[in-house]
């Protein structure tokens, strides 16, 4: 019998390849994790940003609010060597006096507290080793001009420490404050300013918070006001005009300090952001705190530096007075810097408070 053909053996199935799993990439390995940061980071913009937009409570008596946002702070314009790098910081909102604390507003601080300002204090010698005893006297620096031309160089020219100087006897023991109650306080330390601040439930503001406010919203611009110094003619601040410092023209209607509140206000409501007086802040001063400065709502450096000199602490100053001019001081202007020891006043330093919402 024929057999019938075998049928050829097929060929064997190869294995199938086995293919290692992918490595995991980056993001599968810490998803976790960045999602958790991702949602932080979004929540904390949300907050900001609600603390920004969101409607202010009521507005406490005398002050306005400043809204929360972001600014370009410092300036590139003069020749000075602490405003620069210019930098982005962004603030939370907050209240603000609408004008500098008056001699009215401060008497009655006084009154309810008995407080004594630094200026009023007879100096201890061991605070001042190696001052003469005839020194140790309360007093205060009073602007005294000189009868003609001097050089801009000194100005212990134009300073003299006044024996009985403080703030109820601005130009020394032979003044008064008739006539003054809405002038700005002055012979106030940092010191004394930070007491009235803490009795009126409120604090100093930070250099951050001053600058953004006295822009009153406008960007770099050269004045709380614009760029153009003076508005259809007219002055916007109470500074200097004529020959400084012994030639006061009076130009603006005051040779020193002025009523709170005689110039137009800024874009946010704020009297007197240039010029008058010059306002303490909370802050140290360093020249060289905007190159380490946080973004978000920054508190000033830890400690105090003055090159100029070294080991005496201050704190800073923003705004001017009435004796900035385009001829000697233009830190009148809102992006410059000014700074001052912390137990010394005068009669062209003053002081207005902010309040967190």
């Amino acid at each position: 019998m024929k057999k019938s053909p075998r049928k050829p053996r097929s060929a064997p199935t190869p294995p199938p390849v086995q293919t290692p799993p992918p490595a995991p990439n980056f993001f599968d390995r810490f998803r976790l994790p960045l999602l958790l940061l991702g949602g932080l980071a979004l929540g904390a913009g949300l907050v900001f940003l609600a603390r920004i937009f969101s409607t202010p409570p009521p507005a406490p008596e005398g002050m306005v609010w400043i809204p929360g946002g972001e600014f370009l702070m410092g300036t590139e314009e003069g020749n000075y060597n602490d405003t620069t790098p210019l930098h982005r910081v962004q603030l939370n909102g907050f209240w603000m006096d609408k004008t500098e604390v008056t001699n009215a507003q401060f008497a009655e601080f006084v009154a309810a507290t008995g407080y004594v300002t630094v200026a009023e204090r007879t100096p201890l010698a061991k605070d001042y080793p190696g001052a003469p005893p005839e020194n140790l006297v309360a007093g205060s620096l009073v602007f005294t001009p000189p009868p003609g031309p001097v050089s801009l160089d000194n100005h212990y020219s134009w300073w003299r420490y006044v024996k009985g100087a403080n703030w109820r006897h601005p130009e020394g023991p032979a003044s008064n404050l008739e006539g003054r109650a809405q002038h700005p306080v002055v012979h106030v330390c940092w010191e004394d300013a930070v007491a009235y601040a803490q009795w009126a439930g409120k604090r100093l503001p930070t250099e951050a918070e001053w600058e953004y406010a006295a822009r009153g919203g406008l960007v770099q611009k050269t004045y709380c006001w614009g760029d153009e110094l003076l508005v259809d003619g007219k002055w916007m601040a109470n500074i200097w005009q004529g020959r400084f410092p012994h030639e006061n023209t009076r130009e603006d209607g005051y040779e020193a300090t002025a009523p709170v509140g005689s110039f137009p206000p800024n874009g946010y409501g704020l009297h007197d952001m240039a010029g008058n007086v010059w306002e303490w802040c909370a802050d140290w001063y360093r020249p060289d705190y905007y190159s380490y400065s946080p973004r978000f709502n920054p508190l000033g450096p830890s400690d105090s530096h003055d090159p100029l000199e070294p080991g005496v602490p201050k704190r800073v100053q923003r705004g001017g007075s009435f004796l900035c001019s385009d001829m000697y001081c233009v830190r009148y202007k809102p992006g410059p810097r000014g700074k001052g020891a912390i137990d010394t006043g005068s009669n062209h330093v003053g002081f207005r408070c902010v309040k967190s919402r």
